[in-house]
């Protein structure tokens, strides 16, 4: 840290970084709300370390992670980007994620490759609810945090008051490093609180100078709290008392003490940026405070039937196991995976085991193939650098992996291991599409099944009642991004068509009707006559066929036709086209002929029949009814409860959830939510989450009914 080590910056433009052992490593990955500047931090980290020129903006198009054509349009990060560095001799792994809540796919990627996190928070916009949920994530965790108030020289930035909400909203452990000195609104350094002097950044470089008396009262004040924070965390229990006492306490130890305590997850430093100001102060703390990969918990590894493996550690001479974190379809190099290896370590052209389960859900079979890995690269932006191989530890992007998907494991082919999943959330938005041309439709399930193994939240349905191509998003940026894909990158072009949920009929009453089939001509002709009687069931009572003909009038071998008749007119249905359900059906009499009749004659006949009891009795339209549970902050309760009632929704109930979320719990009609996941983040400002579950049907009110009617 700059209290430590006031300089030290190393890197070469253009040449990958390599590392030769895991403790050299820095895994980090940045988070925080859109519009925080992780992208225009990793620019400044990079320019710093003198691995860019100059760094780019994000205004510009032109900054190392967001290169995408979407990102660059958008100017905004939609995908998880890695930005390698070396300071010090310690390789970073900087992994930049998007900020959006649509794109939690890639940020959850991001918690998985790492060993710490750092938390970035705009001094001129402060938290917003989704990084706070993201930060009681990592608690629960126990990953390594610390936080950069960044944007320090912006007109509306209050590094004090975004300071003191990072101290109410994180909690204990949180702390300033450093103070920035600002002059008639220009950042001229920082001042560092356990060495007490100030680094000067007015020239262009730093320098390092004792700071005025006019600063005295204010580090006072932060210096104690620091210092008593840090020796709150100390594993020398006699520092406390010293303190106490008014012993001086050598800034050496407290600075020991500090590293330990960040890499254990138990204190969290503040660090603050500007234009060209922190950053060798927070790759100080990177290099010094964070755990190398050797320090992280080992995700849960088992066989591939499901025995747990114990013993894998970080070592690069162990067993090969790592994981694909990112998958990319490049239209000239193919699919790239970005691998972060665990333990043994990855070599060009090497064969490896795939293994990849537990998605098949969100349309990711289960598989295990042997593959050949081409070439190894350490990516920047657009750039693939060639290395030389993948330590444990380290991260990596591997070419020409055509089965390998996000998520998967990869491991050796005598030894194939399996790595427990990372969370996934569920895509809750529901968009049909359907191929603009007949050379579209041709290659538009290559192009999805692309997309399908890029993004574990895009979860792919061909509904066979609706007859609709549906995608399940994260929301509506999520599905621009995938439908922009699928024109740019994979050149086809698609529309979105209105959503249809797939409805159910059945009857509202008891009635008897008649099915007859008589038509003669030359040669066989077709004589069936059947009459049963329809009555409704209970909800979910499904289909019953009772056979009550005696006499022989309808021949045995003939009463499974009429069922079999019936069922297929179910299915197709006798007013909107949906099947019908809850419906009994009793055969009770009929005719037939000893030459004409036949299987085929009685089938028609009951389909017969039961379009002519659909004309005597009200036939009524059932729509499916979720039960959902809602979770959100308590500011939102009464405004979520109010908009489910407004959906024709029943709440049941509600339940505390932790420290400041309720559980809300309701039945609703899914015709009401199919946009629900927009408008729930709408309403609690990006931080609820439901999740949804088919609960039965029920019948849809006239006037709604009368709509889908007409329409059909």
């Amino acid at each position: 840290m700059a209290d430590k080590n006031p300089g030290g910056a190393s890197g070469a433009a253009g040449r990958a970084p390599a590392a030769d052992r895991a403790d050299a490593i820095r895994n980090v990955v940045l988070v925080g709300h859109s519009g925080a500047g992780k992208t225009a931090l990793v620019e400044q980290l990079l320019a710093a370390t003198g691995t860019i020129q100059r760094a780019g903006r994000v205004e510009d198009g032109n900054t190392v992670s967001d290169f995408d054509e979407v990102e660059v349009r958008q100017q905004r990060s939609v995908n998880l980007a890695l930005a390698p560095l070396t300071y010090n001799g310690i390789k970073i792994n900087l992994l930049d994620t998007p900020g959006y809540a649509d794109f939690v796919g890639d940020l959850r990627a991001g918690l998985r490759a790492a060993d710490a996190a750092l938390f970035v928070i705009s001094a001129a916009e402060g938290i917003d609810g989704l990084t706070q949920m993201l930060w009681e994530e990592c608690a629960q965790v126990g990953m390594p945090r610390a936080v950069v108030i960044t944007k320090i020289d912006h007109q509306r930035a209050d590094f004090d008051e975004v300071l003191a909400t990072c101290q109410d909203v994180f909690g204990d452990g949180v702390a300033p490093l450093y103070l920035p000195v600002i002059t008639n609104g220009h950042v001229n350094g920082l001042i560092g609180l356990l060495s007490q002097k100030f680094y000067n950044y007015a020239t262009g470089s730093r320098t390092e100078k004792e700071p005025g008396a006019e600063y005295e009262a204010q580090i006072e004040e932060h210096r104690g709290v620091l210092i008593e924070g840090i020796i709150q965390e100390s594993e020398d229990e006699s520092l406390m008392d010293r303190y106490l006492q008014g012993d001086p306490i050598d800034t050496k130890v407290l600075i020991d003490d500090l590293e330990k305590a960040v890499a254990r997850g138990s204190f969290y430093p503040v660090l603050c940026t500007g234009l060209g100001v922190g950053a060798m102060e927070l790759l100080e703390l990177i290099t010094q405070g964070f755990p190398s990969p050797l320090e992280h918990p080992m995700p849960e590894i088992t066989t591939l039937d499901g025995k747990p493996v114990q013993g894998v550690t970080c070592d690069a001479d162990g067993p090969l196991v790592a994981e694909v974190v990112k998958t990319t379809s490049d239209p000239y190099v193919g699919r790239i995976s970005l691998v972060r290896v665990f333990s043994g370590t990855l070599r060009p052209d090497m064969t490896v085991h795939v293994s990849g389960h537990g998605l098949a859900d969100r349309g990711h079979e289960d598989h295990d193939v042997d593959e050949r890995i081409g070439t190894l690269t350490c990516p920047l932006g657009k750039q693939q650098r060639s290395a030389a191989k993948g330590l444990a530890g380290d991260i990596v992007a591997v070419a020409k992996l055509s089965r390998a998907e996000t998520g998967d494991t990869l491991s050796e082919v005598d030894r194939p291991l399996l790595m427990t999943a990372w969370a996934m959330p569920d895509p809750l938005l529901p968009v049909a599409i359907r191929a603009r041309s007949k050379a579209d439709e041709d290659k538009l399930s290559q192009a999805l099944a692309r997309l399908v193994a890029e993004d574990p939240t895009l979860r792919l349905e061909n509904n066979a009642e609706t007859r609709q191509l549906v995608l399940w998003c994260m929301g509506e940026a999520h599905t621009d991004v995938l439908l922009d894909r699928l024109a740019k990158r994979h050149g086809v072009e698609v529309e979105r068509v209105e959503l249809r949920v797939p409805l159910r009929e059945t009857f509202g009453g008891r009635c008897q009707a008649m099915g007859r089939n008589v038509k003669q001509t030359g040669g066989h002709g077709q004589y069936a006559i059947c009459h049963i009687e329809v009555e409704p069931l209970p909800s979910g009572g499904g289909f019953e066929f009772v056979d009550k003909i005696v006499g022989g009038v309808v021949p045995r071998q003939f009463i499974p036709s009429v069922e079999k008749g019936v069922r297929a007119q179910m299915e197709r249905g006798v007013v909107a086209g949906y099947p019908m359900v809850d419906v009994r059906v009793t055969l009770y009499d009929g005719k037939a002929h000893s030459v004409d009749s036949s299987d085929m004659a009685f089938q028609i006949a009951g389909q017969l029949a039961l379009k002519e009891a659909a004309g005597k009795v009200p036939t009524l339209l059932l729509e499916p009814v979720d039960e959902l549970a809602v979770l959100v902050a308590d500011d939102y309760v009464g405004s979520v409860m109010s908009d489910l009632s407004s959906r024709r929704g029943r709440v049941l109930g509600t339940e505390p959830v932790g420290t400041g979320r309720t559980l809300v719990k309701a039945e609703v009609p899914q015709l009401e939510i199919t946009r629900y996941a927009i408008d729930l983040r709408s309403m609690s400002h990006g931080t609820g989450a439901f999740q949804r579950t088919f609960l039965r049907y029920e019948p849809l009110p006239q006037h709604l009914a009368g709509k889908v009617t007409a329409t059909e």
